[in-house]
């Protein structure tokens, strides 16, 4: 058993919640991701993988799995919030296309020096920060003009 399933029994545990097989399986799918995704797409690919999982636990799941600290939303856009494996040491921001909805990573250590600069000159004491930048990405920005 993965540290982080024994964490997630934990919160769930926590919580009067049991890791059921189907959060579970919620669970090994979050955690085999690499990348942004929303809930539709993650019951999708389970569901093609044949895990018999229903909408209302994967939609019910992913709010536990961020208050767990596994999952962190990152774009909330018209369509539909996007979410990312939380990872130690891997901190970036995101550049979110208003049209097609892609998310693009970046990190910045100006960025990072800047608002550490910031924090200290207010004498603010931070606990994290997230910065989306929205806008249109090449290819959609290349459609308009067209």
């Amino acid at each position: 058993m993965k540290n982080t399933e024994l964490n997630f029994r934990a919160f769930l545990e926590s919580r009067g919640l049991k890791l059921t097989d189907e959060r579970k399986r919620v669970w090994k799918a979050v955690s085999a991701r690499s990348g942004h995704f929303d809930a539709d797409t993650l019951l999708y690919e389970l569901r093609r993988g044949g895990s018999p999982v229903s909408r209302g636990t994967v939609y019910r799941s992913i709010p536990l799995l961020v208050e767990a600290g596994i999952l962190r939303p990152v774009a909330f856009t018209e369509r539909h919030a996007h979410y990312e494996r939380v990872l130690p040491a891997r901190h970036h921001e995101h550049l979110i296309c208003l049209r097609c909805g892609r998310i693009l990573e970046f990190h910045q250590l100006r960025l990072e020096k800047e608002l550490a600069r910031a924090c200290r000159v207010n004498r603010f004491y931070p606990v994290g920060h997230k910065v989306e930048v929205t806008g249109y990405c090449a290819a959609c920005a290349a459609r308009s003009r067209a």
